[in-house]
């Protein structure tokens, strides 16, 4: 693996597969048992549904599907974020009815994703707190990177060449880096406090959201 690598690769050692949940459609114990109203992900759907479209637009801005740990919140965020990117509405009767007309809504997985998004609509979130929510889904997927990390930094002591090890660990740190700069703008965007980074206090220009 060359030292420039961006993120490490090879069989089983793929740092952002280890992030990737399935979304094969199969049943995850999230999908059942998380309660949407104590879920930050569920909150800041809800949240989201249920703003404006350009507070919206902000945060599907910021957000990637990627932050979502559960992949049928991703797919919901990904099509809430289609339907502002189009101008269209985003409320939750507007996201059923492009379930509906994309086809998503039929079968096992229409089940979850319809669930998901009665529970997502349910859950409580306020329109004005979803920058809150924002902030704390990234939060959780920052967290989860340097958990992939340690996962894939074992397997590669365990199995790559020797040569290989140290490009590997060079490609975790810069992708950790760059989540890291990443979180300390997006706490710039929402008025939030800076994080502190391995070199010390990341300065940030706080920007309060605007309604």
């Amino acid at each position: 693996m060359s030292a420039a690598s961006a993120a490490p690769s090879g069989p089983d050692l793929g740092y952002e597969d280890v992030l990737d949940d399935p979304a094969d459609g199969t049943v995850e114990a999230g999908d059942l048992l998380d309660d949407p109203r104590t879920d930050a992900e569920a909150l800041c759907l809800c949240s989201l549904l249920w703003s404006s479209s350009s507070v919206a637009r902000t945060i599907t801005d910021t957000l990637t599907p990627s932050d979502f740990e559960r992949p049928v919140y991703r797919e919901l965020f990904e099509l809430v974020a289609t339907q502002i990117e189009a101008g269209t509405p985003h409320d939750p009767a507007s996201i059923a009815a492009a379930l509906t007309q994309t086809g998503r809504a039929a079968g096992h997985r229409g089940t979850q994703l319809s669930r998901a998004l009665s529970d997502a609509t349910m859950a409580g979130g306020a329109p004005e707190a979803v920058g809150h929510y924002a902030i704390t889904v990234v939060c959780a997927a920052y967290r989860r990177g340097f958990h992939a990390a340690a996962t894939s930094l074992t397997e590669a002591a365990e199995q790559l060449p020797q040569d290989q090890l140290f490009p590997h660990l060079l490609g975790i740190g810069r992708a950790q880096r760059t989540a890291t700069q990443r979180l300390a703008d997006i706490y710039s965007v929402f008025g939030q406090p800076p994080i502190i980074g391995a070199g010390g206090k990341i300065e940030t220009d706080t920007v309060t959201e605007q309604p």
